[in-house]
């Protein structure tokens, strides 16, 4: 009974790690010093299917945008385009369209961290999303 009950908990914990979505640490190629995420990830759904997640970073005196293509929408889609942006609500201010096929963008770093700003995630043929506003 002992050896069902380990089994199943093992089982169990191994379909939760497949189920999250921040097993992927971000790394951004343009700040070296490091950035910290603030506000929420606002996921990009296709119906009830997560496509992709969409975060905000200040480091380096500047507002990231960044958006992360989830491997099981890629693996069906694996020519997808998916673009972020810093917004300040009155338009995109800091974009980056990643290439064909590119899993994870960065926008190139918007000197806003006095502004109110969002990130804005875009995946082409599915949708857009923007995060909470940060101050």
């Amino acid at each position: 009974m002992q050896k069902r009950i380990g089994a199943a908990v093992l089982a169990a914990a191994a379909v939760a790690l497949t189920f999250t979505g921040a097993a992927h640490a971000e790394t951004n190629p343009r700040c070296s010093t490091g950035v910290t995420q603030i506000g929420s990830t606002k996921y990009l759904k296709s119906g009830n299917t997560t496509v992709a997640s969409v975060k905000q970073f200040k480091g380096c005196g500047k507002n990231w945008g960044y958006i992360y293509v989830w491997d099981s929408w890629k693996s069906g889609h694996p020519n997808v385009e998916a673009s972020v942006a810093i917004t300040r609500g009155d338009g995109d201010i800091d974009i980056a369209n990643g290439r064909r096929g590119q899993q994870e963008v960065w926008s190139t770093g918007a000197n806003t961290l006095r502004f109110c700003t969002m990130a804005h995630g875009i995946v082409d043929g599915v949708g857009q999303t923007f995060t909470n506003e940060v101050c």
